[in-house]
């Protein structure tokens, strides 16, 4: 028997135990075109391995960056079913108690049999540098952004809503549709703000400008969305125009941390994660500098949970680590109870916080969805290795807020002043009735 031949003799064997030993609901495909364990049905859910290199790089290294750039390459992908799919039918054991319980004699042999092969090619993923947290100068936020968001307008378009709304989304109803949710989002923050016409409006990383347009078509308002990519501007622009809503709407290429002017009222939907611990004291003191006396401040982001190691101060997830690095440049997330913390210290009373946890669930589902159905546009448009990364990562952020590993909250803040801001005695005008926006 060949060499070869022992090696894929090994990985089946070693393959099967765990699967019987630990109740697997998948298979694995080898590259010969075998399964394992045998006799696994062909069009049933399973790993698929593209050659023998694959195993040689787990097993030398069975790290984060490892499967990103085997996924990447799609030499280790998922066929007959989706990510969601393969987490569902996963053993119900910790992935370090796994390892400790396999075979030892299968896993020796086939550590011996595979640590001298190659890693095998392509590995496109390994020329992206190391990420590393923002250090709030206006040239590095803007290529951390232009790296997420300028790559390309026509591909936010194959999975995005209508209105290109890159945030958690708002479910009046769990059955809604992706743009009913997000246009309920929309209309969720301008009553969250008691938007009224002629009232001036900040949006502090406005993104594709769905914000700034809905508020200013729907409640009078003038508003101001700022963001560092290039390509929301342009697109921003050339929308505001076909709307005629120039003399009401400005979009511009400019540092959030470096805006001036007086406002009625400021959102920051989605923009915080960008910025970096170190530089949040720097974002609360501009949306302060920016507000008028009593005027309201929507503070929209995502959290880690409080007790996490990440929040006291630990080295960020494995995971989490390669989303920053090949994904979300630059990115770090608060927990909530920092969050209004940070606020307080920067003299902004509290008023209201809603958690928008399985909100946002839904709402990465959608996007993965949505790519998935177009999935050859948006592969003729970023190429395979973009389209299988995102693709990762709408699941895994899905995934991660289903786990309730991260969370999402809305917190309502006014610049703190003597005596009444003018909001109504209750919430009733945010929640009133089936309020379902029909535009």
């Amino acid at each position: 028997m060949s060499a070869a031949s022992e090696r894929l003799d090994t990985v089946r064997d070693l393959l099967t135990d765990l699967c019987q030993r630990h109740g697997f609901e998948f298979g694995f495909q080898l590259w010969d075109g075998s399964v394992a364990p045998a006799g696994y049905p062909a069009n049933a859910i399973a790993v698929k391995f593209a050659d023998e290199n694959v195993i040689a790089a787990l097993l030398r290294r069975p790290k984060a960056d490892t499967l990103a750039n085997l996924w990447a390459s799609a030499r280790l992908d998922i066929v007959n079913g989706s990510i969601f799919d393969l987490v569902a039918r996963r053993p119900k054991i910790r992935t370090r108690k796994l390892w400790k319980e396999l075979d030892k004699g299968l896993a020796f042999k086939a550590l011996r049999q595979f640590l001298f092969l190659p890693r095998g090619e392509p590995w496109p993923l390994e020329n992206i540098g190391k990420d590393k947290p923002s250090d709030g100068s206006v040239g590095e936020n803007k290529a951390n952004i232009a790296y997420h968001y300028d790559v390309s307008n026509a591909f936010y378009e194959l999975w995005l809503d209508p209105e290109m709304v890159y945030t958690c989304s708002y479910f009046t109803d769990w059955d809604n549709s992706l743009a009913q949710s997000q246009t309920d989002k929309l209309e969720m923050v301008c009553r969250r703000l008691r938007l009224k016409p002629g009232e001036s409006v900040l949006d502090m990383g406005c993104g594709w400008g769905a914000f700034s347009i809905h508020a200013a078509q729907h409640y009078g308002v003038k508003a101001r969305g700022v963001t560092l990519s290039e390509q929301q501007v342009s697109y921003a622009n050339e929308k505001i125009k076909r709307l005629g809503l120039q003399d009401r709407v400005t979009i511009e290429l400019h540092d959030v941390l470096k805006v001036e002017g007086t406002y009625d009222k400021i959102a920051a939907i989605g923009m915080q994660e960008h910025l970096g611990h170190a530089n949040y004291a720097a974002y609360y003191q501009t949306a302060w500098r920016c507000l008028k006396p009593g005027g309201l401040f929507l503070h929209h982001a995502i959290t880690r949970p409080g007790k996490s190691a990440a929040a006291r101060g630990k080295k960020k997830r494995a995971e989490f680590a390669a989303l920053t690095r090949y994904i979300f440049p630059g990115g770090e997330l608060d927990y909530i109870g920092n969050t209004i913390v940070g606020l307080e210290r920067q003299g902004f009373e509290i008023h209201d916080v809603e958690g928008w946890r399985e909100h946002y669930m839904r709402t990465c589902r959608h996007w993965h969805d949505n790519l998935v159905a177009n999935w050859d546009k948006a592969v003729a448009e970023v190429g395979s290795v973009n389209a299988r990364i995102w693709l990762m990562y709408l699941a895994a952020c899905s995934i991660t807020f289903e786990r309730n590993n991260c969370g999402l909250y809305q917190t309502l803040a006014s610049k703190r002043v003597r005596g009444s801001v003018g909001l109504p005695p209750t919430r009733s005008d945010i929640y009133r009735g089936d309020w379902a926006y029909k535009g």
